[in-house]
């Protein structure tokens, strides 16, 4: 069921009227019942087949991390147990295919396996119990209720594409009284949030695919313009389409009057690569940090040690996003470029803001053609278009330049969509006519264009 259809909009209002209405009449437990049975619906949706998947990892995590809790011994074991489960049916599900084809190429073998379907928001769920069985390990957390565990892992404005979020942020909001009952403002920011991040996706990124599905589905011979036409329709697309679906996760989510973490704050804004990365997909970033940088050693190994750990963490986000070589090439260019803006810095030397944040953004965009082609030679056919190609104007027409201008505009001088929310006075004339013109606008493309799944489904 996608944010962007009539089919999650009944849903969303069935949810919220059957969660209010338990909790109004003191049935908090039944109204968390009824999230997780919403939750669980709406993860079916695609395919129920993938429902005893997620379900039988919530049991084990539930299982081992109730375990963790209560030991006085052996808890280092079954921590690694947890973490060896976990990883292992993502690897299992998310990579065989890839590691078999890679085998059969490097020796020329014939291995065949059964096709293998990846499970809808795995890598997501994944991590977020993976950090939930660390957390409990140190001590910061206990979960012995499993409705309760089973609602942290599910609730479905999060549970597809993030944010990855931890048990201590989310589970106390259930818990407080004052969230138990319809709050006006919430709806009211919700509502707003959920209508801009609509608009970004129907009516942005989707128009953006476009050019960028053209572009890249033929890069042989692209020439000066397609070549930018095809990546910056990208790079736009993959801007709205995400921070559309964090904007639209964020507003149902304080439907519930659940507040979710940021997750994306303006990154083609950022003046280096370290501050994109505290903008872009915050919590991965939160999470690579956590759990994969500080355990390798982070900056207490001096500085070949710092740099040799940035590089293993972003090469392992560049995994995580998927199985294939462009991913692990996008993951090695980042660190790479986290490894230069490093050296850079103890120079001690500055670039002039607006020349850091055109380089970052230079950077960040080519990059962005290699996460997105289909190997690392159609990449290298369109950088070449972009770069060694002799400029010209030609093929170049009207509406993508226009889009494309007015999309830069955008993420470069309005406000983002909490800075928006934050401004625009409550309920106020200006603001509701904006939000109802953008949420009419969008329910008609819906109307002209079928509903088309956010870029991060495939992660």
């Amino acid at each position: 069921m996608l944010f962007n259809s009539y089919s999650f909009l009944l849903f969303l209002l069935l949810a919220f009227i059957g969660y209010f209405w338990c909790n109004k009449h003191h049935l908090a437990k039944l109204s968390r019942l009824w999230l997780v049975l919403c939750s669980l619906f709406f993860y079916g949706w695609w395919d129920a087949s993938y429902l005893p998947l997620i379900l039988l990892s919530i049991v084990v995590n539930f299982s081992l991390g109730t375990a963790i809790g209560i030991a006085t011994q052996h808890k280092t074991k079954l921590f690694a147990a947890g973490v060896c489960f976990n990883l292992a049916l993502l690897c299992y599900y998310k990579y065989t295919g890839f590691l078999v084809a890679n085998v059969n190429d490097l020796l020329g073998a014939d291995i065949q396996i059964a096709p293998i379907v990846l499970p809808l928001a795995i890598s997501f769920f994944t991590f977020q119990q993976i950090a939930y069985l660390v957390d409990s390990a140190r001590g910061e957390t206990r979960e012995y209720d499993f409705l309760n565990y089973t609602l942290f892992v599910t609730f479905f404005p999060q549970l597809i594409a993030g944010p990855i979020v931890h048990h201590a942020e989310m589970m106390p909001q259930f818990r407080k009284l004052r969230n138990l009952v319809i709050d006006h403002g919430n709806i009211l920011k919700g509502l707003g949030f959920f209508t801009l991040g609509l608009a970004k996706k129907v009516l942005l990124a989707d128009t953006f695919a476009i050019w960028a599905n053209a572009g890249f589905a033929a890069p042989q011979g692209i020439g000066f313009a397609q070549a930018w036409t095809a990546s910056l329709s990208y790079t736009l697309q993959l801007y709205f389409d995400f921070s559309g679906y964090m904007d639209m996760a964020t507003g149902a989510a304080l439907l519930f009057n659940i507040h979710l973490p940021r997750n994306f704050d303006s990154p083609y804004k950022s003046i280096s690569l370290q501050d994109f990365w505290r903008r872009w997909h915050i919590t991965l970033g939160r999470f690579l940090r956590s759990y994969v940088y500080i355990p390798l050693g982070g900056s207490r190994k001096g500085t070949p040690g710092l740099l040799g750990n940035l590089f293993i963490t972003f090469l392992l986000g560049g995994i995580w996003h998927g199985a294939g070589w462009t991913f692990v090439l996008w993951g090695a260019l980042h660190g790479l470029g986290l490894i230069v803006h490093r050296l850079w810095t103890m120079t001690g030397r500055r670039l002039p803001a607006l020349a850091a944040g055109a380089l970052t953004f230079l950077f960040v965009h080519c990059a962005w053609v290699v996460f997105r082609a289909q190997s690392a030679q159609d990449a290298l056919h369109i950088l070449a278009g972009m770069f060694l190609e002799t400029p010209s104007l030609q093929g170049l027409t009207l509406l993508p330049l226009a889009a494309i201008v007015s999309g830069l505009a955008i993420v470069w001088g309005l406000p983002n969509s909490r800075e928006a929310m934050a401004s625009a006075r409550s309920a106020s004339l200006p603001a509701t006519v904006a939000l109802a013109g953008l949420a009419c606008a969008s329910l008609i493309a819906l109307e002209i264009r079928n509903a088309t799944e956010f870029l991060y489904f495939q992660f």
